[in-house]
């Protein structure tokens, strides 16, 4: 999750599938265009609920792994990407073990606590991010919904993307700032850890420069013209 990765990426797919949903719909005797477009965003509006329950039962049963493209911020992100092609698989399982390739480091019961903690917090941040993507995702979807007529011509203009970037940003603001606020915790729990568990201290690249710049940069980001 490198810094503010909420992009624009959503948008374009969003445009170019619109097209052909109302390419497909029923002939008009049978279902409008309108109709056929809701009924396609309602089973949509369902995809995006399952994947993401997919998701967050992953999370929180699976191993968790460290390093990769695990909580990239800032230069914390660049610094990952250089090192994770020499560094094995690392992973925190539900039980609080440390594995390094799938083989477990012997750890005793207070850095089994203190992988368990940074574990959860971890997962607390990923599924903040969850929410943050489906409220995205539903928000856009809805958007299609409101009208097949008002949509193409929004479309068009150009105005379609720049109104529902404005109403995305203004509603998943205070969450990602959220998450940027949660990370002064998260950046103790990994020293902490790294000082105990020597095996894991090349996966702690988190740094306090990433916690003091992410919440200013958050804002330059989804700042509203």
């Amino acid at each position: 999750m490198e810094r503010t990765h909420i992009r624009r990426s959503l948008l374009p797919l969003l445009l170019a599938g619109l097209f052909p949903v109302a390419a497909h719909a029923a002939p008009p005797q049978e279902r409008s265009i309108q109709e056929e477009i809701s009924a396609e965003m309602a089973e949509a509006r369902k995809e995006v609920r399952r994947e993401l329950a997919t998701a967050r039962a992953e999370l929180q049963q699976g191993n968790l792994e460290v390093g990769r493209d695990n909580l990239n911020f800032g230069k914390s992100g660049e610094r990952k990407r250089k090192d994770d092609a020499t560094l094995p698989k690392a992973e925190i399982t539900p039980l609080g073990d440390f594995l390094l390739d799938g083989k477990a480091v012997a750890v005793n019961e207070r850095q089994r606590r203190e992988l368990l903690e940074y574990r959860g917090q971890v997962i607390d941040i990923a599924m903040a991010g969850i929410d943050i993507g489906e409220r995205s995702a539903q928000m856009a979807l809805e958007a299609v919904d409101r009208g097949l007529f008002s949509l193409m011509l929004s479309a068009m203009t150009g105005s379609l993307e720049r109104n529902l970037e404005k109403t995305i940003k203004a509603s998943i603001e205070p969450g990602v700032v959220q998450i940027c606020r949660s990370l002064p915790a998260l950046l103790d729990s990994q020293q902490q850890l790294a000082a105990s568990l020597p095996q894991f201290r090349p996966y702690a690249t988190l740094q306090a420069d990433d916690v003091q710049d992410c919440e200013d940069e958050i804002r330059r980001e989804f700042a509203l013209n």
